[in-house]
């Protein structure tokens, strides 16, 4: 924080000992981030919220002493808190106005209590304790170093818990300081307008207009190095952190040759070139000039004048140049990164927040990060790139063969359809970088070194290198990219390739760690270190297997990991290692349990886990034989395997194949009896693959009678793990569907609780519950038990959504209790079926048809459902224009709804008048057996105005609905008969019928045991024998 504020801190002319803060956006950013994490400290650090301050943070304060209630004493011009130091001493004492305050708890509640003021006290606080760092820990603050060996840290936690303590809380103070540096780039970022395209362009330029004519500006130009970073930068990775991007050997017409830097800041002379070694001297001589041109004319008279000569061209060429470098700018965007480095060291969480950097240094070196050899380096990667050198067995080996060996064996990628569960990481995130000029830590630089030891070292100095890095917090995203910025990576992917187990295993456990990170997961794919992972799972080393398959596991998280992995036989490998037990001279089923055979099968499953979220590797572990194995693994008491392994067949259980095959292994009734397992996780992934598998009839049974229901229920009752809730409630959702279930979950008081998980819960569980309310209310019994628990004006308020699957749900539930004339009466007084009708404008045809299905029992059961149906304002026309839609589902609810609306005979005529006839004929013919029934019954409705029926004989809509009657449905039949006999009315539909032999048909129909079927066809017949009487009788007269 000492640092931050120093650096980057803006302050007033009167400067940083005695003026105060800019109002500028720079400041307002480090204010925030500094409020943010006094603010969390509480409960992020309880134990170092306690830390007593050695000397107090004072500062004019603008609260009052009322502000302060419980845990404060508090009276007209003071307050004081409750709490004290070992002195006796209140951690936090007002006295208006000054404040003094002793602890990060204090802190964190002033800051709670300040609401809208919090900024202001955070700048009075900063402004008045200049070095607060200094006050916290007190002086010597600065000789607390991290130690590189643990013991010595032992010891004083050992010795000195106070001072432990102390310890902590300054390392949190340094990361906060590190993030504010970095957070606070975006802003300075800004302010800079050199970078290495404008200097490229520049020389580029130069070079053109430099010779031996004494015309010619220069005599020559160079670069000191033809090494060029992924960034445009020339200058080694350390004094790109200085800002830095190049360096030029310069030699003008009248002088010796100069030796210049070009940074972000400007162009200025260096000290040269040293004789001996050829290093380049990086102090400054002189000032900084703006830009490379403006410099040489400074320093060269001669350089000066010939310049002025080519000034119109010089400056057309360099316009064509900003054309040509804009777009390798736009593209690759070398010059900026987007994105920032998110600090996930001991825990501490700050808001995400894109950010540009001024500078990107690139640290991937090949071979080393000496930069006089970079020359070297290059030449041996392209030898071995092109085959030239021989592969070597030893540990030390050339970072650069990880890339020529992925070349050469890497497969012609497949199209694949991926599934579609596969949410995560399937987008490539931009690439994270160290920010330049931060001060980057300590772990670092020593991590580099270490990079060093593995390229170079012997096979001891290997393992030791490799100890050593172990001994860094690898989880801590520093570290993890620290490791791939120095080229890391390839050494440690190489060293898989080696005949050296210790170094293998060495380097997995490493790469293990490392590949939580999503960055670190591509560069490891890129480098081609998927396919030797896949063959060290034919090791026979149990441990190389086991670390192997969990690096793949943490690798396979994104579509080409996935698909590499099973291009290069890794799946039929994983399905091996569950069988591991079974090459045990052993008994099979003691011996699958032993530890090592056991955290062999449980990695194996962890890693098909990651894989089978894509649906080419799902057939893949099928056809390997995976299902049997995994089932015989779920009968394990081991919580660590269980979870991979249902985790693999929940995702699994999203391919029809698979739950034919989870029934036949009877999967089901272990996924039931680890529903009652004390561990969340398991839980919530049984809960998710019953969900899955619950779409077929037979696995609901099975579920319910191996006692999978009664678990399930009671498992609502915990709602404090959101994902497990959700899985629960898409089980009981699928398994809803199934009447006799339903029955069960009424006894078990499961749709009360459903009821009570309307409100204040995330989509993901909304959809569920709603669903599953929307199967059990299809019962009148559950009908009137989730309106006597109010569950209807809940219902109705989730209408207002946008989420696609809720509404679809919502929907259903709201008109499966419209069914009850008492539900609708709550529904109608609070707007629903305007909000039902709303909803027939949705975008989505999933929305639309399912809230045209709820408007029929809606309008059924409305008390005055006509005058209900005109009130909505331009209603009836938009039901009508919905039987343009090309969706069959849209198309059969509007019909259905038509049905409903057209038994109002003001309303029959209004959608008469919107041209209701022509576009019900329009879709007579069809094949769709469901749209066919609820076309025919809207027909047969709105035959009864005015000359409908002849208008739908003149649309030829007769004939077509003839062609129904052949239909295998008997709803299909009764609908077309009511229709015909309506449209029999008509003589010339009469004809019609007759001619397309509906006679025939209809007399079949005469006999069958549907009453309603009965009538309207013998009715029909009777219709057409009438007019053909009256055809034979004014024959003959």
């Amino acid at each position: 924080m000492g640092v931050a504020l120093t650096r980057l801190a803006q302050w007033t002319a009167a400067g940083y000992e005695t003026g105060t803060l800019e109002i500028t956006p720079l400041n307002e950013s480090i204010l925030n981030e500094i409020t943010k994490f006094v603010e969390s400290f509480s409960y992020k650090y309880p134990q170092e919220a306690k830390f007593v301050f050695v000397e107090p943070l004072e500062w004019k304060t603008y609260l009052e002493p009322s502000a302060f209630e419980l845990g404060y004493v508090v009276s007209a011009t003071t307050a004081e808190s409750e709490e004290t130091g070992k002195d006796g001493q209140p951690l936090l004492f007002l006295s208006v106005p000054y404040i003094k305050v002793r602890s990060f708890g204090q802190l964190s509640q002033l800051l709670s209590i300040a609401t809208d003021s919090k900024l202001q006290e955070a700048q009075a606080c900063i402004e008045a304790n200049r070095d607060p760092v200094v006050k916290i820990l007190g002086p010597d603050y600065n000789e607390m170093k991290e130690d590189p060996t643990r013991l010595t840290l032992l010891d004083t936690i050992i010795k000195d818990k106070e001072t432990y303590m102390k310890r902590k809380v300054a390392i949190l103070l340094k990361q906060l300081d590190l993030h504010l540096l970095n957070h606070s780039l975006k802003y300075i970022s800004l302010e800079i307008s050199l970078n290495p395209g404008t200097f490229k362009k520049d020389i580029e330029l130069l070079k053109r207009f430099s010779g031996k004519g004494e015309q010619t500006v220069l005599e020559s130009i160079e670069y000191t190095s033809d090494y060029e970073f992924s960034n445009g930068c020339r200058a080694p990775p350390w004094r790109q952190i200085q800002g830095e991007i190049c360096y030029v050997l310069v030699k003008p017409h009248d002088m010796e040759t100069l030796c210049l830097t070009c940074s972000t800041e400007g162009v200025f002379l260096n000290g040269g070139k040293t004789e001996e070694e050829g290093e380049i001297n990086y102090e400054r001589k002189g000032e900084i000039y703006k830009d490379l041109v403006t410099c040489l004319k400074d320093k060269s008279p001669v350089f000066s004048e010939n310049m002025s000569k080519h000034e119109i061209r010089f400056t057309e060429e360099q316009q064509k140049d900003n054309q040509i470098f804009e777009k390798p700018k736009t593209e690759d965007g070398h010059s900026s990164v987007a994105g920032s480095e998110k600090s996930k060291i001991e825990k501490i969480s700050f808001g995400k927040s894109p950010m540009t950097k001024r500078l990107e240094p690139s640290l991937n070196w090949r071979v080393t990060v000496d930069y006089k050899d970079h020359k070297s380096s290059i030449k041996d990667s392209q030898e071995e790139k092109q085959g030239k050198l021989e592969k070597s067995s030893s540990v030390s080996v050339a970072p650069s063969r990880a890339q020529s060996h992925r070349k050469g064996g890497e497969k012609v990628e497949e199209t694949v359809s991926e599934s579609s569960s596969e949410s995560e990481e399937d987008e490539e995130p931009p690439d994270h970088r160290q920010e330049a000029n931060a001060d980057l830590p300590s772990e670092y630089w020593q991590i580099q070194k270490l990079v060093k030891y593995l390229k170079g070292g012997n096979q001891t100095a290997t393992v030791i290198a490799l100890c050593s890095m172990r001994d860094f917090n690898l989880a801590q995203e520093t570290c993890q990219l620290a490791i791939r910025d120095v080229g890391g990576l390839e050494v440690l992917i190489n060293l898989l390739d080696t005949d050296e187990v210790k170094c293998k295993i060495g380097s997995l456990k490493i790469l293990k760690e490392i590949s939580h990170n999503p960055q670190i997961r591509r560069n490891i794919v890129d480098l081609g270190g998927l396919p030797i992972m896949v063959n060290i799972l034919d090791s026979p080393h149990k441990s190389l297997k086991c670390l192997s398959a969990e690096t793949i596991a943490n690798v396979a998280k994104f579509k080409r990991a996935r698909r590499a992995v099973r291009q290069h036989g890794g799946i039929t490998k994983l399905v091996a290692l569950l069988d591991c037990g079974q090459n045990s001279t052993e008994p099979t089923q003691p011996s699958l349990y032993e530890t090592r055979d056991v955290e062999v099968a449980r990695c194996g499953a962890l890693a098909l886990w990651s894989c089978s979220k894509s649906h080419s590797n799902k057939e893949a572990i099928r056809k390997a034989g995976g299902i049997p194995l995994l089932a015989r693994l779920l009968k394990t008491s081991h919580e660590n395997m269980l979870i991979p392994v249902v985790g693999t067949l929940q995702e699994c259980a999203s391919e029809e194949n698979y739950r034919a095959a989870i029934k036949a292994e009877r999967i089901i009734e272990n996924l039931v009896k680890n529903l009652n397992s004390e561990n969340e996780q398991l839980q919530e992934h049984c809960a998710m693959a019953i969900y899955q598998c619950a779409e077929d009839e037979e696995t609901r049974d099975l579920v319910r009678l191996h006692g999978g229901l009664k678990p399930l229920a009671s498992l609502l009752n915990n709602t404090d793990n959101k994902e497990r809730l959700a899985a629960v409630t898409g089980a009981i959702w699928k398994c809803s569907i199934s009447k006799e279930n339903v029955i069960k979950f009424r006894e078990y008081k499961a749709i009360e609780t459903l009821v009570g998980l309307l409100t204040d819960q995330p989509e993901e569980v909304l959809v569920n519950v709603v669903g599953a309310l929307g199967e059990c209310c299809q019962e009148y019994e559950n009908r009137v038990l989730v309106r006597k628990c109010g569950g209807i004006q809940p219902l109705v308020n989730l209408l207002v959504g946008i989420n696609q699957a809720l509404l679809v749900n919502v929907t259903k539930a709201v008109g499966a209790c419209a069914v009850e004339p008492e539900s609708m009466a709550i529904i109608d007084r609070l707007d629903g079926v305007r909000l039902l009708w709303s909803l027939l404008k949705n975008p989505h045809p999933d929305v639309k048809a399912s809230a045209a299905w709820a408007l029929c029992p809606c309008i059924e059961n409305a008390k005055d459902a006509g005058e209900m149906v005109r009130s909505f304002v331009g209603g009836l026309e938009l039901v009508v224009n919905l039987l343009k839609s090309d969706n069959k589902e849209v198309l059969a609810s509007v019909c259905a709804a038509i049905t409903n609306i057209a038994k109002d005979q003001e309303n029959l005529a209004v959608i008469t008048d919107h041209g209701v006839v022509p576009l019900l004929s329009k879709l007579a013919n069809t094949n769709n057996d469901k749209l066919r029934r609820h076309l025919a019954e809207a027909i047969s409705r709105c035959c009864m105005w005015g000359r409908n029926r002849v208008a739908f004989g003149e649309h030829k809509a007769v004939a077509p609905l003839v062609r129904y009657l052949k239909s295998n449905d008997t709803n299909v039949h009764r609908a077309t008969a009511q229709a015909l006999y309506q449209l029999s009315e008509d003589a010339d539909n009469c004809i019609t019928m007759h001619e397309n032999g509906a006679v025939k048909l209809l007399l079949d129909m005469v006999g069958s045991p549907d009453q309603d079927l009965q009538e309207a066809a013998a009715g029909c017949i009777s219709n057409i024998r009438r007019l053909a009487l009256a055809t034979e009788k004014a024959r003959y007269n």
